[in-house]
């Protein structure tokens, strides 16, 4: 089969010389449908080496050079442009500096109107030329790293650069070394082959991750050789999927083997604890997962933006508007001549007289140039420069520093620093984010008792009660939300103190087992009680993926065990069916079910002092703290191989399960899974551990005889220990086992087999897989974590509610344990009245939901006589008095928030999203002061957010820790990632980054505050500046008989936006402070300014057009008047004007400049000195440019001139006067 399988190949990729035409048209058929393959095939190179380049399979794959450049040498200059084409700005202002190359419309000297343009274009290029730079070096560093490639010539492993990597080569790979490209694992030198790797790179975790060898190359006893490699890969085709490889490989024997992630090395992950591994490029270049992940930059545009963009609009409208009516004018002034023409009158090119209709045309078109500046061009560069200064501010702000965690802020999108302030709405995710996700074992229930491992918080289950859908409420003054912080109060996952009795049954249970093994007696004399604690510290220890290191080599791992003697791999599904079917022993025969060897209690001794200095890495805080409780009850994770895990037990020493299957935790089973060989029964044994609500429906049904009436007791008693847990904001966890038989094992195997051999539809398959093991399950017991909440979340969510942001936390937590979370955060408070809200189906949601409406309408319309109907529907919901106050009458008129909280489960959420109640659910949603959902999937956290977002039209911000938050911080408007315990993909998605919950406070309510407050007066005065000076210019065409002339010098009419009033607006901009950061801090209701855009509202635009046009008036017919009948000329007359207008707008601009700093002084010093100098040395040098007008020796004769002084101390004042009144 193999043969064949090689020929096929062969011949859809190669081909021979000699076909006919027929056979051609064959062959292209098969490589079009080899390219519409959803797979990828790989050969060796090797196998291909002394063949030609063209009859390599491997050719139409991507090679290793990285390329992240966007430009060449050639096409730098034609592709820069083309982007910056894309901003409708630059092509309006290309398009008016090529129409002043028009002879009969031009306003300026051609070369001159450019300048701007090629400025604006120059510095944009030179930007994106220095960053391509920066990109090309590191691409070319990294492309010339050294990595050992198999050479078939060589016969050996030889250098060669990264770049010259290609897939299909053998790569040798060693300790602390990169990884090239994406690898499949086929050799380790580590005993176990296994290879650890460090993914830091990619998601952000520093712990070690597993990675196997390929399970048919696991048994070979000497080195791999290449040479001897004679298989094909079929895989799925690249993807940036970092959590999932699908594939197999075929031998030559025709036998497949699944190939799984953990058998894949990613690029840009680190070797570690492994000296030498050997591996088969798989994925090279851009084609790996990495590289399809490496998306650049996050670009958002900011509702500031939007805003100013229609305003942009609003300005060409005026600029069409006022050529217009220059155009109109112009042609009615050329028509009051009739039939003589005019003295002034410009012949057309080809010696004729302009008719006034085309004359007017002309006109229009040169107004545009000469009102050009009325379109600020700077403002777009103006704006990142700013936004630019105001994250470099931001992140030099040490408050922002976690010093715990050596992290600091990071502003991951700089385009929307503006968002900030004016936020509405905030979803948070709560473990990690609120708390710290430092989880600590407290308390347990095993067999239906209730142990603590904090002596002074045992509880009794006849304290509480729970309502079933209400809050849970207490029969005594122990329960109560204000003093719960106190529970929170421990920092590390090993502070903890076993509790004296359960410690004492395991030492029983572990003497009786050993005594038992001793004597060859069968294991079912020991009480039931025993062996449910004996099972519950064995699934906390084997059920997870913790790997075991040592503190003093953090990076090395822990050796084999040497109580085994031989190598066992993990073996694959076929050989253990065959093994299973191999042993003789019936399977309840438990007299020889004991080693026979008795431990070495010395040894034992020893090797439990070298235990206690251990140290577990485990991908999820929750999987170290049982870990390290179980340790602490003398249970201790001492090994894991891919076959095995080894647990050392007080008396029995170590005992080494067989791991045969490790049924991972996905978000949809909400459970884990392995499947052991147990070593003392040798039965094949399923431990599971998971959230309760998904636990407690797969426990066997109880029967009549006492073992079922047992297991309903336990299973009862351990439901109400469940809802005591949640009630004091633990974090609650089911643990629970089933026995298989043979029979069953093997028959669930032959499907398991199918599942892990199929490319398509495999993770269906093997979820389906997954669902017909674990059922029927034995309940042993369950778990209660603490995960203390965040110094400062709960003034800070006290901060923020005072600053009118809504906040709703979106969590996958258990509802009471939910609940209590929220009472201890400030979150829920106890006067608030709470909603909750739990259907079974969606048309007992949509009651619920209609029947809080009505409720609400009742109670906060101020109604005397509520509908008794709703009270009833709200019996088990603790209601405190109304508080009557008028509510909003239409849905797009402001909402009134009342003092509710709204508490949603994950099922009801399901239904509430759903279409036809969406609007229901947000009805009721926004009129509560606090929303809680509950149980919520990562997709269900972005329905929700972008529901609000797009329903309600209001500005979101999405926080949170995990890789469960991504997908609603890419949602919201601003995401925000908290670098936490989780890894740091929710910081890679992020737009902001923070160390901890605390920091969003000053992030709003002052960066926030400021960024906003600074762009939006910024982008005002803007719009002002340019409208005041393009006014001056269209006051003097009524003098001109509109006809384009202008009494400023076009030198400044240029460069005025340009150079002389540029730098103190950035100044402003970058630094400004309405409010100190204290009083900002300690007002958080100024942040509402920002919400309501009370610094950018529409009339304020057309308030600063106005106060334009007046201030333009003033400056020039203040000078009109003052020079009106003088032999002054015309630039002797415009050259102050421009002063003027300069003078007016920086002292308008130093009224509107809340905090004047030496920067401030500096740039408006600096503006004015620029100007006249720049003035002075022009008008020395240019005798001559307009002849016969001239600017020469003006600005020094108007230096000399009384009347210029005056005119500069009292334009200014008449044209701010209204500011001032």
């Amino acid at each position: 089969p193999m043969i064949g399988f090689f020929g096929r190949s062969m011949a859809r990729e190669t081909g021979e010389s000699g076909e006919t035409k027929s056979t051609k048209v064959k062959k292209h058929k098969r490589r079009k449908s080899k390219k519409e393959s959803k797979t990828r095939i790989v050969h060796a190179n090797i196998l291909y080496d002394l063949t030609k380049g063209g009859d390599n399979p491997n050719r139409h794959y991507a090679n290793n050079k990285i390329k992240t450049t966007k430009y060449t040498l050639l096409s730098f200059l034609p592709k820069n442009l083309f982007e910056q084409f894309h901003r409708f700005a630059n092509v309006y202002f290309v398009f008016i500096a090529l129409l002043n190359f028009v002879p009969v419309v031009n306003a300026f000297q051609p070369e001159l109107a450019l300048a701007p343009v090629v400025f604006i274009l120059s510095v944009t290029a030179i930007k994106d030329l220095w960053e391509d730079y920066r990109r090309h070096r590191s691409d070319k560093e990294i492309n010339h790293m050294d990595c050992l490639v198999y050479s078939r010539n060589e016969k050996q492993y030889v250098e060669k650069y990264w770049k010259e990597l290609r897939v299909g080569d053998f790569i040798r790979l060693r300790c602390n070394e990169i990884l090239p490209a994406d690898v499949l694992l086929l050799s380790s030198s580590d005993p176990d082959r296994l290879c650890h790797i460090e993914t830091a790179t990619l998601d952000g975790e520093t712990n070690l991750k597993q990675r196997q060898v390929v399970r048919s190359f696991i048994d070979l006893d000497c080195e791999f050789d290449p040479f001897k490699y004679n298989s094909v890969i079929e895989c799925e085709k690249p993807n940036n999927d970092l959590n999932r490889f699908r594939g197999y490989i075929i031998h030559r024997s025709g036998r497949r083997d699944g190939l799984y992630k953990d058998n894949l090395l990613l690029r840009g992950c680190t070797i570690r604890n492994t000296e030498e591994a050997v591996g088969i490029v798989i994925y090279a270049g851009h084609e790996t997962k990495a590289m399809l992940n490496n998306n650049g930059p996050r670009y958002k545009r900011s509702k500031l933006e939007r805003q100013m963009n229609v305003d942009v609009f609003w300005c060409v409208v005026i600029l069409l508007v006022m050529c217009l009516f220059s155009a109109i004018g112009h042609g009615l002034w050329m028509f009051q001549y009739g039939d003589k023409r005019p003295v002034f009158d410009v012949l057309s090119p080809e010696g004729t007289d302009l008719s006034p209709v085309v004359s007017a045309i002309y006109l229009f078109l040169t107004m545009i140039i000469v009102f050009q500046v009325l379109i600020p061009i700077s403002l777009f560069v103006s704006i990142e420069i700013v936004k630019i200064c105001q994250v470099y501010f931001i992140h030099q702000d040490m408050e922002l520093y976690d010093e715990e965690t050596d992290s600091h802020l990071q502003c991951r999108a700089l385009n929307i620093t503006e968002d900030l302030g004016q936020m509405q709405y905030i979803f948070s995710d709560k473990t990690g984010t609120l708390t710290e996700n430092k989880m600590v074992f407290r308390r347990c229930t095993v067999a239906g008792v209730e142990y603590s491992a904090v002596n002074q918080y045992k509880i009794e289950a006849p304290n509480l009660t729970v309502a079933p859908g209400a809050e849970p409420k207490p029969n005594g003054p122990a329960f109560c939300p204000n003093t719960l912080p106190s529970l929170f109060m421990y920092h590390s996952e090993k502070d903890i103190t076993p509790d004296p009795q359960l410690m004492d049954k395991v030492n029983e249970c572990s003497s009786q087992m050993e005594f038992m093994r001793f004597h060859s007696q069968p294991l079912n004399q020991i009480p039931p009680d025993l062996c449910d604690i004996f099972d519950f510290f064995i699934a906390l220890t084997i059920c997870n993926t913790v790997v075991v290191s040592s503190p003093n080599q953090p990076r090395q791992k822990v050796g084999r065990p040497t109580t085994r003697n031989y190598l066992l791999s993990s073996p694959s599904a076929e050989s253990t069916l065959t093994k299973l079917n191999e042993e003789k022993r019936p399977e309840h025969d438990l007299q020889h079910a004991f080693s026979p060897t008795r431990p070495n209690f010395e040894k034992t001794k020893a090797l439990a002092q070298d235990e206690c200095e251990l140290r577990y890495e485990a991908e999820s805080p929750d999987e170290a703290a049982l870990v390290y409780a179980a340790r602490a009850y003398k249970c201790a994770l001492v090994g894991r191989l891919p076959d095995q895990v080894t647990v050392e037990l007080p008396h029995l020493g170590k005992l080494s399960f067989e791991l045969l299957h490790t049924l991972g935790f996905d978000s949809t089973r909400k459970r884990m899974s392995v499947v052991v060989k147990h070593p003392l029964t040798e039965q094949i044994t399923v431990y599971s551990k998971g959230a309760d609500s998904v636990i407690m429906d797969l426990i066997r049904p109880g029967t009549d005889d006492c073992k079922g009436k047992r297991q309903r007791k336990i299973l009862y008693k351990t439901q109400n220990y469940l809802n005591l847990y949640a009630a004091d904001g633990l974090r609650t966890l089911c643990i629970a086992k089933k026995v298989l038989s043979k029979e069953e094992y093997a028959s669930w195997l032959q499907h398991h087999l199918e599942a892990e051999t199929a490319i398509q539809r495999r993770e269906e398959l093997l979820f389906e897989s997954a669902l017909r093991l674990e059922t029927n399950l034995q309940l042993l017991g369950a778990t209660g974590i603490e995960d203390r909440l965040q110094d400062g979340v709960p003034e800070t969510i006290a901060s923020l509610r005072k600053a009118g942001l809504q906040i709703w936390v979106l969590t996958g937590d258990k509802q009471e344990t939910a609940i209590n979370i929220a009472y201890a955060c400030k979150l829920l408070d106890p006067e608030e009245e709470i909603i909750t809200l739990n259907a079974d189906s969606q048309e007992a949601c949509a009651v619920l939901l209609e029947n809080s409406l009505h409720y609400i309408q009742a109670k906060f319309l101020c109604n005397p006589r509520p509908d008794p109907q709703a009270a009833r529907d709200y019996a088990g919901i603790h209601f405190s008095s109304p508080v009557c106050s008028p509510a909003s009458s239409g849905h797009s008129s402001p909402f009134l928030v009342h003092r509710l909280g709204l508490v949603i489960d994950g099922r009801t959420l399901a239904y509430a999203l759903d279409k036809s109640l969406e609007d229901d659910f947000l009805a009721v949603a926004r009129s509560c002061r606090s929303v809680l959902c509950c149980r919520s999937t990562p997709l269900q956290k972005s329905m929700v957010v972008k529901l609000v977002r797009n329903k309600l039209k209001v500005m979101t911000l999405a926080i949170g820790d995990g890789a469960n938050d991504v997908s609603m911080i890419q949602v919201a408007d601003v995401g925000v990632g908290i670098s936490g315990q989780e890894g740091m993909q929710a910081v890679m998605a992020s737009d902001f980054a923070l160390p901890r919950f605390r920091y969003l406070q000053k992030l709003l309510l002052v960066h926030g505050h400021w960024c906003y407050s600074r762009l939006a007066n910024m982008i005002l005065y803007f719009f002002y500046k340019n409208a005041m000076f393009v006014a001056l210019i269209f006051w003097y065409q009524f003098y001109c008989g509109f006809s384009g002339s202008a009494m400023v010098d076009q030198w400044y009419l240029i460069f005025f936006n340009l150079m002389f009033s540029a730098f103190p607006q950035l100044i402003t901009g970058t630094l400004d402070k309405d409010v100190s950061a204290e009083t900002l801090q300690e007002l958080p209701q100024l942040y509402m300014n920002g919400q309501n855009s009370e610094e950018y509202k529409p009339y304020m635009f057309w308030m600063n057009m106005i106060d334009a046009f007046y201030q333009s008036l003033i400056c020039f017919f203040i000078p009109y008047f003052a020079y009106v009948d003088s032999d002054v000329d015309l630039f002797t007359w415009g050259t102050p004007i421009t002063t003027l207008a300069l003078f007016t707008i920086l002292l308008h601009l130093g009224i509107e400049t809340k905090t004047w700093t030496l920067m401030n002084w500096m740039s408006i010093g600096f503006s004015i000195a620029l100007f006249f100098t720049v003035a002075l040395c022009y008008n020395a040098s240019c005798p001559t440019c307009f002849s016969p007008s001239n600017t020469y020796w003006i600005m020094q004769k108007l230096l000399g001139d009384p009347i210029f002084y005056l005119l500069c101390v009292v334009t200014p004042i008449a044209a701010l006067l209204p500011r001032y009144i």
